[in-house]
């Protein structure tokens, strides 16, 4: 009989005590932001940090707050960010889409290697080294620390083994450009076709010496192509993409270093 009247008590225990909690969850539960919810739903789920914040839920939550802009989430994109707007109430425009590229060709076969490294396969290891064992010390280390922090996959090795993006598959979070050591790999336009393939600012010999296809700042591509896009600065030469682009072919055929590339 004890035993019977232990067992009531107890149930009697446990159903005031589950029906306490349901009713506290109930009256203490604090309602999440509608807009936050939304937002969240929407999210690409890559958390790459592209956007500046820990995570997709982070910058969600900034954007319901009003502390960010919508429109930050490369991932996502257009698409997202005008899904963004129609929950806000708001307009939102977004740049063109930006993709990563590898400012570098200089495999083994064209660049001078000072020594041989037998390190840790990373590339901000081996920068610790005298900057790597390249010639060119603001080139390509080919470690795959890029590889490595990619969230989509975009970034993988040619047939020569240089580091190469796949623009299709990249996102432009940037994760690759911050883990560089050498700043080798930078966002271009999705639509740029041409690029100047170096990252090499050293005087025209002295780069030469170290690497046969880097640029040499000789301004040609500046000097003699009409209509140039190019500027150079530092003995290196760049496209400025918000110019006309149709002046690249030609700057590419008159190049002595063959250092300008489609993309």
């Amino acid at each position: 009989m004890n035993i019977l009247y232990a067992f009531i008590i107890v149930a009697v225990l446990g159903l005031l005590l589950g029906a306490g909690l349901a009713f506290a969850d109930k009256a203490l539960k604090v309602k999440k932001d509608e807009k936050l919810e939304a937002l969240e739903a929407i999210m690409p789920g890559a958390n790459c940090g592209g956007c500046g914040f820990a995570g997709c839920s982070a910058y969600a939550e900034a954007v319901a707050e009003g502390t960010a802009k919508p429109g930050l989430c490369s991932p996502g994109g257009k698409a997202l960010a005008e899904k963004m707007g129609e929950i806000l109430g708001i307009s939102v425009e977004v740049g063109e889409r930006k993709v990563a590229y590898v400012f570098c060709q200089g495999g083994k076969d064209v660049t001078k290697e000072d020594y041989r490294y037998e390190g840790i396969k990373d590339c901000n290891a081996a920068s610790l080294l005298f900057q790597g064992p390249n010639g060119c010390k603001e080139g390509c280390l080919h470690m795959g620390s890029c590889m490595a922090v990619c969230p989509a996959h975009a970034i993988y090795y040619d047939e020569k083994g240089n580091v190469k993006v796949d623009k299709e598959k990249c996102v432009g979070c940037g994760a690759c450009t911050k883990v560089c050591p050498n700043g080798v790999i930078k966002l271009i336009p999705y639509s740029a076709e041409y690029v100047v393939a170096c990252n090499n600012h050293e005087a025209g010999a002295k780069a030469k010496k170290n690497c046969s296809a880097a640029c040499i700042g000789c301004r040609i591509c500046v000097n003699k192509v009409e209509n140039s896009p190019f500027t150079v600065d530092s003995f290196l030469s760049s496209i400025d993409y918000s110019k006309d682009q149709s002046a690249c072919p030609l700057a590419q055929e008159k190049c002595p270093q063959k250092c300008i590339v489609r993309s």
